[in-house]
């Protein structure tokens, strides 16, 4: 098909969406009955029938289409998030009493920020029309969850006094709005085979589905080298003897910080060695790639917890923002060990981010998948309780995942996933992978429970395909979250065709949120394809990759 006639065909399809996004409005031309009948379709019609209203008092505005509403919404919870942001940074510092509400509040000033962030993207994509409805609700998606964990870090620290911002409700509802908005319109694009393939997809329309295993077509050939090659030409090279350009990865980070752009990719190659340290990527350092000397060689590592007075989510030994990110041959751990509670080893909400051949090893809350999209390939993951948690979209392939000790009278528990709004586009997939006992688990099989997870939120959702289950999975397969019935009609928790010890689905849960998969086109729902809209993106990166079941 020739570039012409795709273009047409895209445009054609563009525009049909949009007329059929719109709604039939009401007769009256009066804007206050206009904007309520539109406000009624959100799940929170008071708080937006408000903003919209009282942003609309300088300007009469008749909504016509389903589009402006949308945009409306979105543009109102930046209005309110700037407004949260401006009396979180303004607190009194007399509130500010002790170090659990010094770092409480470090958390929540850096997720309001980010929340700023991901709703200005959202708002300037819908403007100009240069991103997938798809992007949107990820980018929606991750200002919710950044909300959320401001408020579950003054939780988790015990810091009932914590002073969370007037507007914090408020904004929160009206992301919950947007988010309702946008999914019709990330349903109309799944209807839509077409409009969910990239310009270069559509015009090698009918070719084969390459080797499961294989490079694809398709790849980015300089990022295909670049990932296969055993002596990868790095901008900056990690050396702890000195002989490198830095003797730690931060200051590597940091140099990669002050690119004036940064659109192409920066390898930073840290030799072997234990590199003691917690990084950052921050957000506006987009397209760094880690490449170590092995997983075995090249660690990173730290020791910070909950018991030390972290949050979850700042005891990260690696935490991860920057757009593109790519990680090789390097693994992360958090040795603070299983009496110190939370203590994360990689934290990332990368969008579009890859982890290829790395280790992550801690105990309970090894992995925060937090937000975004992100893909782990041939990974090897070691933890105890909720060891693999967060808010992304997240797809674990070809992976080898591992339940290790926990403290007497523990359970494992390798999933809690955190979806907490139902037009959230998040979920855990673990996929073509391996579920097995760490050495130091075996010999004490027949004294704890392994379960595949947990509701850690209202509409958690986890599916594990095609995936070995050995011995130490329990036969119910889930577990309650802290022995109530929290979540158990509203949550998804599904298996599809996994092998193994403990693949038999005869004696799981009889929850009415979890599903036994039989359909392909069901569990297709959690693929690379669909859960990360992977197609369009992991192509560039290089990584091997099963698009589909």
């Amino acid at each position: 098909m020739g570039r012409t006639m795709v273009i047409i065909r895209l445009l054609l399809l563009v525009s049909s969406l949009v007329l059929s996004a719109s709604r039939r409005i009401p007769s009256s031309s009066h804007s206050s009955g206009n904007i309520d009948w539109w406000c009624n379709l959100t799940p929170h019609p008071g708080t937006c029938k408000y903003y919209l209203g009282k942003s609309n008092q300088q300007h009469t505005t008749i909504i016509k289409h389903k589009t402006e509403l949308r945009s409306m919404l979105v543009k109102s919870a930046l209005e309110e998030a700037t407004i949260m942001q401006k009396e979180a940074h303004g607190l009194d510092q007399n509130l500010i009493k002790t170090k659990n509400h010094e770092a409480v509040h470090g958390d929540c000033l850096k997720l309001y920020d980010d929340t700023i962030f991901h709703l200005k993207r959202t708002l300037e994509c819908l403007n100009n029309n240069n991103c997938l409805a798809v992007d949107a609700q990820t980018w929606l998606s991750t200002a919710l969850t950044n909300i959320q964990t401001c408020q579950t870090g003054a939780q988790e620290l015990s810091v009932q006094d914590f002073k969370v911002p007037s507007k914090n409700t408020n904004v929160t509802e009206m992301v919950r709005n947007s988010l309702a908005i946008n999914l019709d319109f990330v349903k109309m694009m799944k209807q839509q085979p077409q409009a969910n393939r990239t310009l270069a997809e559509a015009e090698v329309e009918g070719e084969e589905e390459e080797a499961e295993d294989d490079f694809p077509s398709w790849f980015s050939g300089h990022e295909r080298r670049l990932l296969q090659s055993s002596a990868i030409k790095a901008h900056v090279v990690v050396a702890k003897d000195g002989s490198g350009n830095f003797k730690t990865v931060q200051e590597a980070l940091n140099a990669a910080a002050k690119r004036t752009v940064k659109t192409s990719r920066f390898v930073i190659h840290v030799t072997k060695g234990v590199y003691k340290e917690n990084i950052e990527v921050e957000k506006n350092n987009d397209n760094v790639m880690l490449v170590g000397d092995g997983m075995r060689n090249t660690i990173i590592s730290g020791s910070r917890s909950s018991q030390d007075g972290y949050t979850t989510y700042s005891s990260a030994t690696a935490g991860i923002d920057g757009l593109h990110f790519i990680a090789r041959d390097i693994t992360f751990q958090n040795t603070a060990g299983p009496r110190k509670g939370q203590a994360v080893a990689l934290r990332s909400a990368s969008d579009l981010s890859v982890f290829y051949k790395c280790g992550i090893v801690g105990y309970q809350d090894t992995l925060m998948a937090h937000a975004q999209r992100q893909f782990y390939r041939q990974c090897y993951i070691y933890g105890t309780v909720d060891f693999i948690f967060g808010n992304a979209a997240v797809v674990f392939q070809n992976c080898h995942i591992f339940a290790r000790k926990p403290l007497d009278g523990q359970a494992n528990t390798i999933t809690a996933q955190g979806r907490g709004d139902p037009f959230q586009n998040t979920g855990i997939s673990i996929h073509k992978s391996v579920i097995k006992a760490a050495p130091d688990l075996v010999p004490v099989l027949d004294k704890v429970q392994t379960f595949l997870g947990r509701p850690w939120q209202q509409n958690a959702r986890v599916v594990v395909m095609r995936t070995y289950l050995d011995s130490l999975i329990s036969p119910l397969g889930w577990d309650e979250w802290n022995g109530s019935d929290f979540a158990k009609d509203t949550l998804y928790f599904g298996e599809y065709e996994n092998s193994g010890p403990a693949s038999d689905t005869s004696k799981r849960v009889k929850w009415p949120g979890f599903h036994v998969i039989s359909n392909p086109k069901e569990a297709s729902q959690f693929t690379v394809t669909s859960l990360l809209a992977g197609r369009t993106w992991l192509p560039t990166t290089s990584v091997p990759f099963s698009s589909g079941l």
